[in-house]
């Protein structure tokens, strides 16, 4: 050690010195502008896909978390049927919206209605820039908007667990990622809806459709085809009695659950600030928005479900965090800190009171209050960018568009457009593809295979092998 000791001090001077002896060399050739600018666009290209491509992954891993709260909150003996659906409708989804829905909802060649190329990648290809700047960047938008559109897919699982049959739950997976998903994103993320190149719907008035990570395209859109999929199959056995008063049927692990849900809170970290695919400072400020509004929707729905229940309920409190996600994911970019604690706090209020409706009311059986969560919350936050956009504020724009910060109707007026063909578009769809379904290879399941269980009857096994379960639901 002591003989290397001047050789690494040696070593150190050669390393402190190197940079002014490149200094000093030859200069006279100036630098070249327009080289330095090309590798500063490329730098910028390279850091763009890197960090794009991370947050795909985040959202991907949102896959397991929408499994483990669905499971955690149904019954033990459907475990293997919620993990298999989760698992089939993203392996089926990834598929068909890479050889359909991508084209659809992302062609370069279109109607304004629907995209008209890249169905299979097959123009990239042949020459290998059409939709960005290059083959990296197409391939890497690809792989993003492939875990957006299973997340769609997924989200109407909750809502008719425990009593599908899986062959149709893997039809109308395949409807929702390859038509009804990328279609409708198509209007809200092209031109139709947005109206920025005069040929929209909105075109008239003075801003377009704001949903810029997907409260509504997502999760509105999954949500109202879970609340259509849920009336047409209807309530599992033993959810109202003879008086048509709701029953409990508690999920089987709530630690499972709990799970889940840190999972996706994690996830959204890619859904929300991914969706910027660039890598720049505006990531960390939508991160902030995207956890203030999960905290504040959690610690609202725990108060106001103490209030209502005189105990704080986890499952909601639970919801709650979930609720304030999918509500802060429109207006994450064009919020205040402040503005995303309002939402979020208005989001665990709403999706608690949601619930309770859903179920005592209406009589709608969702599980795992997919239904509120999703379309519910969804749609307030869409209408959320109409109240809280605070652009100039921000400085991303010239004028705030949300009415509390002056904007005026105009932007909650383009929002109230947008959630309403949403909802027309997904729900009256889904109940239509919902019931062709069940008159044709059936939906439901019998009930004797629901009593004994999905795991058993549909894919005999059981989640908890060597554990009897006793169940009278």
């Amino acid at each position: 050690m002591r003989d290397s000791a001047p050789k690494l001090f040696l070593l150190f001077l050669v390393l402190l010195a190197l940079p002014t002896v490149v200094m000093a060399q030859d200069t006279t050739e100036p630098v070249n502008v327009s080289d330095l600018a090309a590798l500063e666009e490329s730098m910028q290209m390279n850091l763009n896909i890197v960090w794009t491509c991370v947050a795909a992954f985040l959202v991907f891993f949102m896959q397991a978390g929408f499994a483990m709260v669905e499971a955690g909150f149904t019954r033990a003996k459907n475990a293997v049927n919620i993990l298999m659906k989760n698992l089939m409708d993203f392996s089926i989804g990834t598929l068909v919206f890479f050889l359909l829905g991508f084209g659809l909802m992302f062609g370069v060649t279109s109607s304004g209605w629907l995209g008209g190329s890249e169905f299979g990648l097959t123009n990239l290809l042949t020459n290998g820039d059409t939709v960005g700047d290059g083959s990296s960047w197409n391939y890497t938008f690809m792989i993003f908007q492939t875990v957006f559109a299973a997340t769609a897919a997924t989200i109407v699982s909750g809502a008719m667990a425990g009593r599908t049959k899986f062959k149709s739950y893997l039809i109308y997976s395949v409807v929702i990622c390859a038509v009804i998903y990328p279609i409708f994103g198509k209007w809200a993320w092209g031109s139709l809806l947005l109206g920025d190149d005069g040929a929209g719907w909105l075109e008239n008035l003075s801003t377009g459709f704001c949903d810029f990570a997907g409260s509504t395209v997502v999760h509105s859109v999954g949500g109202w085809l879970a609340l259509a999929g849920a009336i047409v199959l209807g309530p599992r056995i033993g959810k109202y009695g003879p008086d048509g008063r709701p029953r409990a049927i508690p999920g089987h692990n709530l630690t499972l659950a709990a799970l889940g849900v840190f999972i996706l809170w994690f996830g959204w970290f890619g859904f929300n600030p991914g969706s910027t695919t660039v890598g720049d400072g505006e990531i960390g400020r939508i991160a902030v928005t995207t956890n203030l509004a999960a905290a504040a929707g959690a610690v609202l729905a725990m108060i106001t479900s103490w209030i209502i229940g005189k105990k704080p309920d986890a499952s909601m409190a639970l919801n709650g965090a979930l609720a304030g996600l999918v509500a802060i994911t429109a207006p994450c970019y064009t919020v205040t800190p402040m503005g995303a604690i309002m939402i979020g706090v208005i989001a665990g209020v709403l999706v608690v009171l949601s619930v309770i409706f859903i179920d005592t009311v209406l009589k709608i059986d969702d599980p795992v209050g997919a239904v509120s969560v999703h379309g519910v919350c969804g749609l307030f936050g869409t209408l959320a960018c109409g109240l809280f956009n605070a652009e100039k504020v921000l400085g991303i724009g010239e004028s705030n568009g949300g009415l509390f910060y002056g904007g005026g109707f105009a932007q909650l007026g383009s929002q109230l457009i947008g959630a309403g063909s949403a909802f027309i578009w997904a729900f009256g769809l889904g109940f239509i593809m919902f019931s062709l379904i069940k008159v044709t290879v059936g939906l439901r399941v019998k009930p004797e295979e629901e009593l004994k269980g999905l795991d058993i009857s549909e894919h005999g096994m059981e989640a908890y092998s060597g554990f009897q379960i006793f169940t009278t639901q």
